[in-house]
C-alpha cells in the first residue's frame, strides 16, 4: 500500500485493470489501487467496464473494490449491470463503441438479452394501405377511470388514438362522460352501471384488444368485474396500475391471465404483484420466473425498462429520460400498447414498439421543453414525430 503514490486531482486516469470476464470480488493490491483512485479527485475513464464491477450479478460483490468511473467506454454492447440503477455510481456516463464484430456472426448467435435500439424497431411499423379504412386498424376497448382519476383515462385514450388505432371505446364510470367527450372527442364512450367506478363489462366480443387499469381504483365491485373479464379469456390485453394492484391482492387469480397478456408495472407495483428483491438483478430473475410461469409479457418500467417474455428473452429499452418520471406517463404507455394490439400487432411487437416509441417521444419532448417541465401530455404531443423517425 505504501508504494501507491498520491494521485493529483488534475490527472486523467484510464482504467483498464480488469475486463468484463471478471467473476469474483477484487482483493489485495488491486482493491487497494482502486480505493486510492476512488479517494482521489481525478477524472476516471473506464475501458469496457469499471474494474471490479461484474457484468451481470453484483449481489455478492465487494462494491468498495469497484472503480467509480466518470465515463465508461464499453465495447459493442452495454453490460447488463450498466442498466441497473444501483450501478450508476460506478459506470458514470457510458457509451457503446463498435469494435467491428461481424454482424452476420452476431445474428447467428443465440442470445436471450437484447438492448432495444432504433435499429431494432425500424421496419416493425406497419405501412398504412391507401385503401384502408378505420375498421382496418382495429377497435380498442379502454377500461379506465374513477372518481378523481379520470385524467388517467384521458391520457391513455389520447395515447391510444395517437398510436394509429381505427376506433377507441372508453368504458368509464358515468361521472366521466362529459370529461371524456370534451377531452377526447375522437373516442366513443361506454357507460358503466356505476357513477364512480368500474363495476360492469360491456360486450367485449366486438373489440380487437382490451386495456384495463389506468385510474381504475380497487373497490370490491371493481375487483369482481376484473375477475369476470379475466374469466372471459379475452385475446389481446394490457393491464396496468390498479388492475395489477387488484391481482396483487388476489394472487391465486393471476393464473386467469390470457397467454401473452402484457403487464406494465412500475417498481412498487412490481413488488406488490411479483415480490421484493434486494437488487435489480434479483428483481430481473423474479420477472423472468413470473413471465415463464404465467406465460405473460412483463414490462417493468424504469430508466431502462425491462421486458421479459415467457421463453426467457429479455429486452432493455434505450430510449427515454428522467423527465418522464411524472404522473400519467405510465397511462400513456398503456394507451400506446393498447392501440398497437388493436391494430393486430403481435403482443411481442406491441410491447417492444410501444416502450421504445414512448421513450423516444419523451426524448423529443425533453429536447423541446427540458426534463424539469415535462408532463405526460407532452409525450403524447411528440408521438407523431416519433413515429416519423421510426418509419
Amino acid at each position: 500500500t505504501n508504494d501507491i503514490p498520491d494521485i493529483p486531482s488534475n490527472v486523467l486516469i484510464i482504467d483498464g485493470l480488469y475486463g468484463s470476464g471478471l467473476t469474483r470480488p477484487l482483493a489485495g493490491l488491486a482493491a487497494q489501487i482502486i480505493t486510492a483512485i476512488n479517494n482521489s479527485k481525478a477524472k476516471v475513464i473506464s475501458i469496457d467496464i469499471p474494474s471490479g464491477l461484474l457484468g451481470e450479478d453484483n449481489s455478492e460483490n465487494d462494491l468498495s473494490a469497484v472503480i467509480r468511473a466518470d465515463y465508461t467506454l464499453t465495447f459493442q454492447f452495454p453490460k447488463i449491470s450498466f442498466l441497473f440503477p444501483e450501478n450508476h455510481p460506478f459506470t458514470g456516463q457510458w457509451e457503446v463503441l463498435p469494435i467491428g464484430l461481424s454482424a452476420d456472426a452476431m445474428d447467428q448467435t443465440s442470445i436471450h438479452l437484447t438492448y432495444l435500439t432504433k435499429e431494432f424497431i425500424v421496419g416493425k411499423i406497419k405501412k398504412r394501405d391507401k385503401f384502408s379504412h378505420k375498421g382496418t386498424f382495429g377497435h380498442a376497448l379502454l377500461i379506465a377511470g374513477s372518481y378523481g382519476k379520470m385524467g388517467a383515462a384521458v391520457l391513455a385514450a389520447r395515447a391510444c388514438l395517437r398510436s394509429g388505432v381505427g376506433l377507441l371505446t372508453a368504458h368509464i364510470p358515468r361521472l366521466g362522460y362529459e370529461i371524456i367527450q370534451i377531452s377526447v372527442p375522437e373516442a366513443m364512450t361506454s357507460m358503466d352501471e356505476s357513477e364512480v367506478v368500474f363495476t360492469s363489462l360491456p360486450d367485449i366480443s366486438v373489440f380487437s384488444a382490451i386495456g384495463i387499469g389506468p385510474g381504475l381504483d380497487k373497490k370490491t365491485a371493481t375487483k369482481e368485474a376484473l375477475m369476470e373479464l379475466l374469466y372471459a379469456k379475452p385475446g389481446k390485453m394490457v393491464l396496468d396500475a390498479d388492475a395489477l394492484n387488484i391481482l396483487a391482492e388476489s394472487k391465486s387469480d393471476i393464473g386467469l391471465l390470457s397467454e401473452n397478456a402484457i403487464l406494465t408495472p412500475h417498481p412498487k407495483e412490481f413488488e406488490r404483484l411479483i415480490g421484493t428483491s434486494s437488487n435489480s438483478y434479483e428483481r430481473l430473475q423474479l420477472q423472468l420466473q413470473f413471465s415463464a410461469q404465467y406465460k405473460a409479457i412483463v414490462l417493468c418500467k424504469g430508466a431502462h425498462s425491462s421486458i421479459t417474455f415467457p421463453d426467457g428473452r429479455v429486452f432493455f429499452n434505450s430510449s427515454g429520460n428522467a423527465g418522464m418520471a411524472t404522473g400519467g406517463s405510465g397511462d400513456v404507455l398503456t394507451g400506446i400498447i393498447l392501440g398497437l394490439l388493436a391494430q393486430n400487432y403481435s403482443a411481442e411487437d406491441a410491447a417492444l414498439i410501444a416502450v421504445y416509441l414512448h421513450g423516444l417521444a419523451g426524448d423529443l419532448a425533453a429536447a423541446r421543453l427540458g426534463q424539469q417541465a415535462m408532463i405526460a401530455s407532452d409525450i403524447i404531443d411528440q408521438m407523431g414525430k416519433a413515429f416519423m423517425l421510426l418509419e
